[in-house]
């Protein structure tokens, strides 16, 4: 017996599937079921998504500028992904970054690459 709670939406969801062994088999049968080795071995190496990506741009500008004023690197990190909200995120990430040191400039934190 398999028990399935939960919700869809509002509606809420309370499922019990009877299987009995013949239909454990197939569902088993369908299943591929291996070794966490064999999955290191045979999964191909991960795609780079655009987040990865962004990322890697985000530090590059920061450390080929050396420091850069937390609203200038803002505007810069706004203009690589085109939105401002996905600017933030990435400012944020740089903030917590091992590389990079952020100083109290005055009116305005300064970026610097380590």
């Amino acid at each position: 017996m398999l028990r399935i709670r939960g919700s869809i939406g509002d509606w809420p969801v309370d499922l019990t599937l009877e299987l009995d062994d013949a239909d454990w088999a197939r569902l088993g049968a369908q299943l591929q079921v291996s070794t966490p080795e064999a999955e290191a071995s045979a999964a191909p190496a991960r795609p780079v998504n655009q987040d990865d990506t962004q990322w890697q741009i985000a530090k590059d500008l920061l450390r080929k500028a050396g420091q850069m004023s937390g609203p200038d690197l803002l505007e810069q990190l706004e203009g690589l992904t085109g939105s401002a909200a996905s600017g933030k995120r990435l400012l944020v990430r740089l903030r917590h970054c091992a590389d990079v040191k952020v100083e109290s400039g005055g009116d305005t934190p300064l970026y610097r690459w380590l």
